[in-house]
């Protein structure tokens, strides 16, 4: 595996978003032209670059309210493999330039793909991708250690240090502590893996009782129109999170993922490289196509040597019955004000204990917001009237019923005007859900300690947790009026 190019972006806030460091391989470029032939695309200038990552990111323009080729509904961004669409003076595609954005930094590289760019190959069978992802999250953890933000002496000293670290752990754009290509070793009892190289970002060894965590988490992306002629979506994102701390030889472990008897398969599985050995039919099912029910349901058994840094042992996406929360939102406009209406319930299913649960409505288009005389059911309403935006906080439990209301009218009065928005004019709005349940996966997948295999002499304590969120950007529950 080897990269074309690499790029460290500083994005602190109230500075200017620019390139902190880059470094290009000629020898690998070289390479990358003679296997493209005529459809090779050359990596652009550092300018170039920077303004197609910011735009793919959503990060570009940020006065502006609609921008094109970042907020158009036909684009679907596939982070962290994205492509950029270079328009001069070669025009093509690069593809795929893995992305990884932590705190003040976004690190990005362009890796050698040795196969034909059409018809494009699935991310899966790639395996630079999983190498590169590597790459960067051993760099980010090299650049900010163990927090998110970094004293700004000690980011630059790390940054000064760059080149020479990746003359050792990258070069000629050859990533040295990621695993080799060629067949992994599939023995039947996972044996040691005796020492294994410590990585020049590694900054010490762990001292103490062996520790593995293994953390399970679900993020749920759902969207509900109250439409029959628009069909409601939901999906599951689901991640396991690995950390092994033991002193001395790293064992081989093995991490067992169930299911319920009536669970759906795990589709769009993505392992990290360390895996030893897997079912290969454990990869076949897929998203794309239509689910089949004689489809591979578990148990998902992931041996793996592990690294010395903490990792994304797998992904999948999930199909679930129904979303974790229904709800209606209905808007009436007359005069100078909104006649709103909400109700919410959260389906049985779902275990009713969050750490946090909050709607959010936001009005845009429209003047500052004036008097609001709305009343909930259950719950705190707070207005923030600069914001033109109704936060209802409704806390770590619904009440028995399982169902929530709101109602009430909101006046709009004043020079002022609120967020604004092209596509959320008039009666067109919607509301985002936050929340976070604790110990529960809305795919019924588990993972607990019984689960976990460790092949060493010495006993490591095991702590596993899972938990269905509902927070980061882009995947939100939106209820749109109806």
């Amino acid at each position: 595996m080897t990269i074309r190019a690499l790029w460290i972006i500083s994005q602190e806030k109230g500075e200017n978003v620019s390139i902190r460091f880059s470094r290009r391989f000629s020898t690998v470029e070289h390479r990358a032209k003679s296997l493209a032939g005529s459809s090779y695309v050359a990596v652009p200038e550092e300018s170039t670059v920077l303004q197609l990552l910011l735009t793919e990111l959503g990060l570009s323009d940020p006065d502006k309210a609609y921008v094109a080729l970042r907020d158009d509904c036909l684009y679907r961004p596939r982070s962290p493999a994205l492509e950029l669409r270079v328009d001069s003076p070669e025009k093509g595609i690069l593809w795929p330039m893995l992305v990884i954005s932590q705190g003040p930094l976004i690190l990005a590289c362009l890796p050698l793909v040795d196969v034909p760019p059409e018809p494009r190959p699935p991310l899966a069978s790639l395996l630079s991708v999983s190498q590169g992802l590597t790459l960067l999250a051993g760099l980010q953890t090299f650049l900010l250690g163990s927090g998110s933000k970094p004293d700004g002496e000690g980011l630059v000293s790390r940054l000064a240090m760059l080149p020479s670290v990746l003359l050792q752990v990258c070069p000629l754009g050859t990533p040295l502590d990621v695993p080799l290509l060629g067949p992994p070793a599939t023995p039947t009892v996972p044996t040691s893996t005796g020492n294994q190289k410590q990585p020049a970002w590694k900054t010490g060894l762990h001292r103490g009782r062996a520790v593995v965590n293994v953390a399970l988490t679900e993020t749920v992306r759902s969207m509900q129109y109250g439409n029959r002629s628009r069909q409601d979506l939901w999906d599951v994102f689901g991640t396991v999170l690995c950390k092994c701390e033991v002193e001395g030889v790293l064992p081989n472990v093995m991490v067992t993922l169930s299911l319920p008897p009536n669970g759906s398969p795990l589709q769009d599985i993505l392992v990290h490289p360390c895996v030893t050995s897997l079912d290969s039919s454990i990869l076949t099912a897929s998203s794309v196509d239509n689910c089949d029910s004689s489809a591979f349901s578990g148990p998902y058994k992931f041996p793996f040597s592990p690294p010395l840094e903490p990792f994304r042992l797998c992904s999948y996406t999930s199909q679930v019955p129904v979303p974790p929360i229904l709800g209606s939102y209905q808007l009436r406009e007359e005069e100078n004000q909104l006649h709103v209406s909400v109700s919410l319930k959260l389906h049985e299913s779902v275990k009713n204990s969050f750490e946090y649960c909050e709607a959010r409505l936001p009005f845009f288009n429209r003047d500052q917001m004036g008097v609001v005389d709305v009343k909930v059911s259950y719950g705190q309403l707070d207005i923030s009237k600069e914001k033109n935006l109704l936060v209802w906080v409704l806390g770590q439990k619904f009440p028995k019923s399982h169902e929530v209301t709101m109602e009430g009218k909101i006046s709009f009065s004043g020079p002022t005007h609120g967020p604004s928005d092209p596509l959320c004019t008039g009666l067109t709005a919607y509301i985002k859900l936050y929340f976070k349940v604790p110990d529960m996966t809305l795919s019924g997948c588990s993972v607990d300690q019984h689960s976990v295999q460790v092949y060493s002499s010495a006993k490591p304590r095991i702590v596993t947790c899972k938990f269905s969120v509902h927070l980061k950007r882009k995947c939100l529950l939106h209820l749109f009026h109806v």
